[in-house]
């Protein structure tokens, strides 16, 4: 009984320090808007000699036009051919002579660019980024290069890698009618049937100030960084274009889904993917809050359960996919050797069931509370977290300031909105459920 309270008193007390240094480190930053449109964010650290440059353009695959998918991941690669000031192929040299570093995402939402540099070469990442936004180069050569470029990269990280086509599975077995049926990969016919004309219509709709926003991080003095973003930003046209937002809604899901998939595998593997509300939303916070709990670390529900106890799986966990529009809430599990993927999707369904049906303890709770705190001060423990952060809450939100008080929204959740939210949203109706079966496990004809 001692240990037991022991050991709570630890979890309160540890809690307790984590929630104290998430109110006292708070994240001081500066934003306004250029007269083009473009939104700055500007965040000073002067304790490390570096900087994070980064810009976010508000397009993702959710964007693109039916039969031309793929663009926004496609653009990611382009943007890197070099513009009219730099030389093809010499973007990443530039940065990486300079002592710097440099990578892009794509998501269903947003394209996201950014430069990690010392910061005496804050102007460099800040030109560069403007060469991208106003003069990128937009032509046969580089499309043709980058086609060859991203087919390769789906053949290795999607088509030819076991389990690869589980996110294009899910998502296109789970939506009907919006965008998000279609993973940002796109397919290799969209991209080759595209014409140059329409590459450099989504350049000119999209990759203009007016639809990014700048996010500076790092060891910089905010009145000489406004200065030099007035000189490499402020001239660049506002685009002209109206910017397509996609105003669709899928219809709610009345009944279960199901997909056989045979694949290069030796394991089977049962996914299931649940309809859940959009990121920011009052349940969001509960979902994730339920994620960590059936997945967040080894000794969470779904792996101390499955794995280690019933040895039925190699691996089992839950991963929600945070969206701008309504997103899904997966559960993933391997199966271990010689299991029946009925007898693991069974076990799946048991700890979802289990959530449903019992309140969480308090030690479990408090547990969950600890591990929401820590996550939040981790993510913006470093200058490229932090630009990283600015931007999202900005574009998704509409409020920077949640890199400060986010983590209020995770505390407001209770035991019973957990409990709540598996019931009201982790129902058979609402789902699809994959099968990953071994090619020798398929049926002839």
């Amino acid at each position: 009984m001692k240990r037991k309270l022991l050991v709570c008193l630890v979890w309160v007390a540890s809690g307790l320090t984590a929630f104290a240094q998430t109110k006292s480190n708070k994240i001081d930053f500066t934003e306004y808007t250029l007269p083009n449109g473009l939104h700055v964010i500007l965040h000073q650290d002067n304790s490390t000699p570096n900087v994070a440059v980064s810009v976010l353009y508000h397009v993702g695959s959710k964007n693109e036009v039916q039969g031309r998918t793929g663009f926004a991941h496609f653009f990611e690669h382009l943007m890197f051919e070099g513009t009219e000031n730099i030389e093809r192929g010499q973007y990443m040299n530039m940065v990486q002579a300079a002592g710097g570093s440099l990578n892009a995402n794509t998501s269903f939402d947003r394209t996201y660019y950014y430069e990690l540099l010392p910061s005496n070469q804050l102007a460099l990442g800040l030109w560069m980024e403007a060469e991208r936004m106003v003069g990128a180069k937009i032509d046969e050569v580089g499309v043709e290069t980058q086609r060859k470029v991203v087919q390769e990269e789906k053949r290795m990280r999607i088509d030819n890698q076991p389990y690869g086509t589980i996110l294009e599975n899910t998502f296109g077995l789970a939506y009907t009618k919006h965008p998000y049926k279609i993973t940002p990969i796109g397919t290799f016919e969209d991209l080759n049937n595209a014409k140059i004309e329409e590459f450099r219509d989504f350049y000119k709709t999209f990759y203009v100030p007016n639809n990014a926003t700048l996010s500076i991080a790092g060891d910089i003095n905010i009145d000489e960084t406004k200065k030099l973003i007035e000189q490499y930003f402020a001239k660049i046209p506002k685009g002209t274009k109206e910017v397509p937002r996609p105003n669709i809604t899928e219809p709610a899901q009345t009944e279960e889904r199901r997909k056989i998939v045979y694949d290069n595998i030796q394991l089977p593997a049962v996914i299931q993917a649940y309809h859940i509300p959009a990121q920011g939303t009052e349940d969001h916070y509960a979902l994730s809050m339920l994620t960590t709990l059936l997945s967040g670390g080894q000794s969470a529900r779904m792996p101390k359960a499955i794995v280690d106890k019933q040895q039925k799986a190699v691996a089992a966990l839950s991963i929600p996919f945070p969206t701008e529009d309504p997103g899904l809430f997966l559960t993933y599990a391997i199966a271990n050797m010689g299991v029946d993927v009925k007898d693991l999707e069974a076990a799946v369904d048991a700890e979802i069931e289990l959530v449903k049906k019992e309140l969480i303890s308090e030690r479990e709770f408090q547990k969950l509370r600890n591990q929401m705190e820590s996550q939040f001060v981790q993510q913006n423990s470093t200058v490229a977290g932090r630009a990283e952060n600015l931007a999202n809450y900005h574009v998704y939100y509409g409020d920077a300031n949640l890199i400060n008080n986010e983590i209020d929204r995770y505390m407001k959740v209770t035991k019973e909105d957990i409990q709540r939210v598996a019931n009201k949203y982790l129902t058979k109706n609402n789902r699809v459920v994959l099968h990953y079966l071994p090619k020798s496990a398929q049926p002839s004809n």
